[in-house]
């Protein structure tokens, strides 16, 4: 399986955290992480996304394809994200809605409308609940072959945590810039999980 974990680029300050967008700086970051991934992405690669907005915005710079998970919000916990990828294994289920065209939230809208909008967005999308919610069908209907790849794409101390985890370091979390990705990947045959590639925007 291979886990690539994406930042989100640069994003203005403001209050509340979920509705903050991209900044022009932002928006040319995520363009620039984009048109790498569009070449160096497998075409079935499982992109997950935070439900705040800046995630979105970055994400849309590379594909309106994606899944909104309410799990890997801003200060998820490290085992919030494995379960939602399923590291290491990767096997999602085949909900036929996994891969939903998902609009936008209007940053102008209330706090309270906007979260019930994100989660009504994360349930059109077929999010896949961690185990021992809403079991048998949903968590058994794995694909059986083939090399999985998902993308994440959220926030930091988050996915630095992850990071941490996953190359066994003894800090807590790991610094990932804004707009950055970090790749990883774990053999079918073996515990070992490799960092193949570390990208900042700036470098493209």
């Amino acid at each position: 399986m291979d886990l690539i974990l994406w930042r989100h680029a640069d994003a203005e300050a403001g209050f509340p955290d979920l509705a903050r967008q991209l900044t022009e700086k932002g928006r040319k970051q995520a363009e620039k992480m984009a048109a790498y991934l569009s070449t160096h992405l497998p075409s079935d690669t499982r992109i997950l996304s935070s439900p705040a907005i800046r995630t979105q915005q970055t994400v849309r710079a590379l594909t309106k394809n994606f899944t909104i998970v309410p799990a890997i919000a801003p200060d998820a916990s490290v085992h919030a994200v494995l379960q939602a990828v399923r590291w290491p294994d990767g096997r999602g289920t085949k909900a036929k809605s996994s891969r939903a065209h998902l609009p936008l939230l209007n940053p102008d809208e209330t706090f309270s409308h906007s979260t019930r909008a994100l989660k009504n967005n994360a349930q059109v999308a077929g999010y896949l609940p961690p185990a021992g919610e809403g079991e048998n069908e949903s968590l058994h209907e794995f694909c059986d072959t083939g090399h999985y790849t998902v993308l994440v794409v959220g926030h930091q101390p988050t996915l630095g945590a992850v990071a941490a985890q996953l190359l066994g370091s003894q800090q807590t979390s790991l610094r990932i810039k804004k707009g950055s990705l970090w790749w990883f990947s774990c053999s079918e045959h073996s515990s070992e999980t490799t960092l193949r590639l570390v990208l900042t925007p700036e470098l493209l």
